[in-house]
């Protein structure tokens, strides 16, 4: 009796926790991803810019840390060359001292005089060389203070890359196939049928736009997903076939579909040289549905992966 149970119970949390695995695998078209992969082609366009504003984060931050620098050293030179200007004005009036008192011939005073005199040409060429340091410095500081992203400059980015994204968003709903007049005015159920005639034909922009239609009015839209992801799928769309599979799967993972979807799926993913991932829905696909063809075509693919 105990073995029925346990049988029971695993038949129940086997398929379970293949379903449950075939989410995680549709990582397809995450941006916050470290490595993101199956992307539409305006995700890649969203990513590079948010790449490109990384850079310019982090750009800033270290031309902040230099400039903050710079002065700093800026600060400790004029800090020196003051020290020094007013050590070389008291040597100076040291001399003009010793000048008056050089009428007396006295031989210290000489050698005295000597070695302030000397002193004041060392300060003298330690100044030079320090104001020679110092302006190679301040053209340095203005060269990076030229190129230097202010606070005020990264919130424009900031507010540039909101309004690309805003545009991109308008693109992507003004690129969807526009809904024909005679959709308009027949029933879910017959587009559905002049979507499949379309796809039968190959003709696949009129049936995009026909299964477009669906899931706009909320008609079957995981199978509407799932044949607009095929129609991408051989266009060699792949990015945009992951992504349509993605959201079919998500819609109903119980489909009849689903070995083909997955086998699809993982073709895309080998296609993208998502090749991990691409491994994870072929084994899916054997395991889930061992009987299919799709599984005997995953075990091909599969084996010329090893």
């Amino acid at each position: 009796m105990k073995s029925i149970y346990l049988a029971a119970i695993l038949a129940a949390i086997l398929p379970l926790r293949l379903l449950a695995a075939e989410p995680s695998a549709f990582g397809a078209g995450n941006l916050d991803d470290s490595q993101p992969y199956g992307l539409t082609q305006s995700e890649k366009v969203i990513l590079q810019t948010k790449d490109k504003l990384n850079k310019v984060v982090v750009k800033s931050n270290n031309q902040a840390n230099e400039v903050e620098s710079l002065r700093e050293r800026i600060d400790g030179l004029q800090t020196i060359i003051e020290g020094l200007t007013r050590k070389s004005q008291e040597n100076r009036l040291s001399l003009q001292e010793l000048e008056r008192k050089n009428e007396q011939g006295l031989k210290n005073s000489n050698e005295y005089e000597k070695r302030l005199s000397e002193i004041s040409q060392v300060n003298a060429v330690e100044i030079k060389e320090i104001k020679q340091t110092l302006a190679k410095t301040v053209v340095l500081l203005e060269s990076i203070e030229s190129s230097y992203v202010t606070k005020k400059e990264y919130n424009i980015l900031v507010g540039d890359l909101n309004k690309f994204k805003e545009l991109v968003s308008k693109e992507l709903k003004k690129d969807l196939p526009k809904q024909s007049s005679q959709s308009d005015t027949i029933p879910n159920a017959e587009v559905e049928k002049l979507a499949q005639e379309s796809y039968d034909k190959k003709h696949y922009t009129k049936s995009i736009e026909y299964y477009t239609h669906l899931i706009n009015n909320n008609y079957r839209p995981a199978r509407a997903h799932y044949m607009i992801g095929e129609m991408n799928y051989y266009r060699k769309n792949y990015a945009e076939a992951i992504a349509y599979f993605k959201k079919s799967a998500s819609l109903y993972s119980k489909a009849d579909y689903m070995p083909t979807l997955m086998l699809h799926t993982a073709i895309s993913m080998h296609e993208t040289s998502d090749e991990k991932n691409a491994k994870s829905f072929y084994s899916g696909v054997i395991s889930k549905y061992p009987d299919s063809k799709a599984a005997g075509i995953a075990k091909t693919k599969l084996s010329q992966m090893k």
